[in-house]
């Protein structure tokens, strides 16, 4: 069985990702691309599609018979990689659907950023859920390391742009290599982030 294949379709087609399009959307609208709300929403909307379909699986014990039939690695990789893309196309599609009503220029919104930074929040709340096995710590977790990064940023070290979320959505300092320097720093995160879920739910695969 294709693991990952069977998860993108579940996280795509899943009501939390039908339901975080809907609030994107109606953030966007409300609030606009370079408001304060709609970075805000980023790492909880992020989320809603399948950060916490892990721990779904493991408590019901869905896991017990699904797992045989895709073996540890594709399955832990099919759950991580459907998590990443299904929260950054939700992001994409969001700001792609603003920009495409006029209500902002591509200019304004750079897609290939906002969709690395939707991935990278949506499977840190992953790995947040296997770690703490909560899906009330993935959802506020991830929120809360959002909101200190920005605190950290604003209030004492302003010279770190490179860990400011809000620059991540839509650059505007000077990268090395430019736009692409960000969608690197984002990619070599969420692959430290990939380590280290493997290496949760290797350990629970373990008990089962």
């Amino acid at each position: 069985m294709n693991s990952f294949e069977a998860d993108i379709r579940r996280a795509v087609c899943s009501k939390g990702f039908a339901a975080g399009l809907v609030i994107e959307v109606l953030v966007l609208f409300y609030g606009g691309f370079d408001s304060g709300i709609f970075r805000m929403c980023v790492p909880v909307i992020a989320a809603f599609p399948y950060a916490t379909a892990w721990l779904s699986e493991y408590r019901s014990g869905y896991i017990k018979a699904y797992l045989p039939r895709t073996g540890v690695t594709p399955y832990i990789l099919g759950k991580f990689l459907a998590c990443g893309i299904s929260g950054g196309l939700l992001e994409f599609l969001g700001c792609g659907l603003y920009v495409l009503v006029g209500r902002a220029g591509t200019a304004e919104i750079r897609l290939l950023p906002v969709f690395f930074s939707g991935a990278l929040w949506a499977v840190l709340a992953a790995t947040l859920a296997a770690w703490s096995n909560n899906r009330y710590i993935a959802y506020g977790g991830a929120f809360v390391i959002y909101y200190l990064l920005v605190m950290l940023y604003e209030r004492y070290f302003e010279g770190l742009y490179c860990l400011y979320p809000y620059e991540w959505l839509m650059p505007t300092h000077t990268w090395v290599w430019g736009e692409q320097g960000v969608l690197l720093l984002l990619a070599g995160i969420i692959l430290v982030l990939f380590c280290l879920y493997y290496e949760i739910l290797r350990r629970y695969i373990g008990r089962v």
